[in-house]
């Protein structure tokens, strides 16, 4: 009788004070990365914590630091998988076009301003002052050149087909990267006016004025014209 009345007590006393939550989680990496873009699609980067984070992964407050050092290493791998993924976008989008190196740039543009208006918790990491010095996460660094140096690939390719002007392939990618980073902040931050949208869809909009651009750097009348180099 004694006997059961004890274990009735440590069963009850067990319910009433469960055991302490520990780390074990199948993937406590991936877990940490979801809960912080849903707290990035809340509150932005400033509502993103390591305890937070741990919270919604189901995980004590020190389970995090198995991976992450701080809340910047942990954005840092959320700014990574966001340049992975556009990456692969751009590679898909722009696969149809190989022999139509222009369709490709414009393919890669409307590519990247469907990135961020799918992925904005993404892209306001892999662009804004969350992590400002990429260098110190090697393979975000990596990541993050590796996207530039595509789109400047391609310029130097559409240069060397002739379908634009000689020149230093990096200041066009950059003026193409610009005129895309610029379209898809507006419209990440709901700054294109409605009207204007209405009238010309975003893809459509990103299409016009990726061709606008160029359209200043092609061929004319079968020559190359005169192109400020920047090289060194």
């Amino acid at each position: 009788m004694r006997a059961t009345t004890r274990r009735s007590r440590t069963a009850e006393g067990r319910q009433r004070h469960p055991a302490r939550r520990t780390y074990h989680h199948g993937d406590l990496r991936r877990a940490l990365i979801d809960a912080s873009l849903g707290l990035l699609e809340e509150d932005g980067p400033n509502g993103v914590t390591l305890r937070e984070a741990a919270r919604r992964a189901g995980v004590s407050q020190a389970a995090p630091y198995r991976h992450f050092a701080s809340k910047e290493a942990l954005l840092a791998a959320v700014a990574e998988e966001g340049f992975h993924a556009l990456r692969d976008a751009t590679v898909e989008a722009a696969a149809p076009h190989r022999k139509d190196p222009l369709k490709t740039l414009i393919a890669i543009a409307v590519t990247y301003v469907r990135f961020a208006v799918d992925h904005p918790a993404h892209f306001r990491v892999m662009f804004g002052p969350v992590v400002l010095d990429k260098t110190i996460y090697p393979t975000l660094g990596t990541v993050t050149i590796g996207s530039f140096d595509a789109i400047t690939q391609a310029i130097a390719d559409c240069q060397r087909s002739g379908a634009l002007r000689a020149g230093d392939p990096r200041l066009a990618a950059v003026a193409l990267w610009t005129l895309a980073h610029g379209v898809a902040a507006l419209a990440v931050d709901r700054q294109i006016p409605p009207p204007l949208l209405a009238a010309i869809p975003l893809e459509r909009l990103t299409e016009g004025l990726t061709q606008m651009l160029l359209d200043g750097l092609v061929q004319k009348d079968g020559r190359a014209a005169r192109h400020h180099d920047a090289r060194p």
